[in-house]
């Protein structure tokens, strides 16, 4: 008998979780290339630009637009999961394509820089001044100033609720929070971190290598935001989220945990909690409970950006 009942739907996937070494980041840089993953969305146009960043570096936006959207669009600000270590993959690439058409509206996938080139506050700061980058553009690439929404899976979790925490902070609108099976808090002490130690795609084991490579020096607080959302002492005045947790997940409570202090704060969530699934859990697309889950994310997004 499996020691986690995850759905057979899942495998091979439900068996599978990623070294955390030089060797793997390096590879891993090397096949997980936006290019091998372009130019495959029938009916989104997919754009790709660069900006330049607070320090003087430039990063990769993609930005997805679906066939006949009409102008002053609403838009998804996306980063992508992976530990922080990792760039996006090829699911990650669907699920932006997935959202633009279904919702409809825009996403920008945000390809920050990654440890260990860089480790906090350059991620959350790369994913704020690009948030700040399609505000300030917002006319030019036809969105709607007052319809962005800011989103991310796992690690891109982490970096969506900081850049809403920041923003909030200066006054500058985001519409809403999007975060799917979010990394929340470095202090690990909530159940599922104790239980999940070695569960398939994520656990709590790599999380700990996680942290003390994203925070070397353990100082975890920067003029962008702390390194996890639930190091913010004040949470007033933050948008409407969506907060997805898997079921065989360590990041699972803590998820939940934020959610709960959200919600005590006046924040509106919708709380999502998947059955039946590991972290990453939507690398199977077609898998049952990833379509449940998805078609609520979609619909979250169009009672957000279309009021309905």
């Amino acid at each position: 008998m499996a020691k986690y009942q995850i759905d057979r739907s899942f495998f091979p996937f439900s068996m599978f979780s990623p070294p955390m070494n030089g060797a793997v980041f390096a590879m891993a840089r090397v096949f997980l290339q936006p290019s091998l993953f372009m130019g495959r969305h029938k009916g989104v146009q997919v754009d790709r630009c660069r900006i330049t960043v607070s320090d003087g570096s430039d990063i990769e936006l993609l930005i997805y637009t679906p066939e006949n959207l009409p102008a002053d669009a609403p838009c998804l600000v996306y980063y992508h999961g992976g530990g922080f270590v990792f760039d996006a993959a090829p699911y990650h690439y669907q699920l932006a394509y997935t959202y633009a058409k279904s919702v409809p509206c825009k996403v920008v996938m945000v390809r920050y820089r990654l440890v260990p080139k860089v480790v906090f506050p350059v991620p959350l700061q790369d994913c704020l001044d690009a948030f700040l980058w399609v505000h300030k553009n917002a006319q030019a690439l036809g969105i709607d100033v007052s319809r962005i929404a800011v989103g991310g899976d796992s690690a891109g979790g982490a970096l969506a609720a900081g850049v809403a925490q920041t923003a909030t902070k200066r006054d500058i609108p985001v519409l809403a929070q999007f975060l799917v099976y979010p990394v929340c808090d470095r202090s690990m002490n909530t159940q599922s971190n104790r239980m999940f130690t070695d569960t398939p795609m994520w656990n709590s084991t790599l999380s700990k290598k996680m942290w003390k490579m994203y925070v070397p020096d353990g100082n975890g607080s920067a003029d962008c935001g702390p390194a996890a959302p639930a190091e913010a002492t004040e949470l007033d005045g933050l948008p409407t989220a969506y907060v997805e947790t898997a079921e065989f997940d360590c990041l699972r409570d803590e998820g939940l945990d934020y959610a709960q202090r959200l919600q005590q704060c006046g924040c509106k969530v919708t709380v999502q909690q998947t059955k039946g699934t590991m972290h990453g859990f939507d690398i199977c697309m077609n898998a049952p409970e990833t379509v449940r889950a998805i078609a609520c994310r979609v619909q979250f997004l169009q009672k957000c950006f279309y009021r309905k």
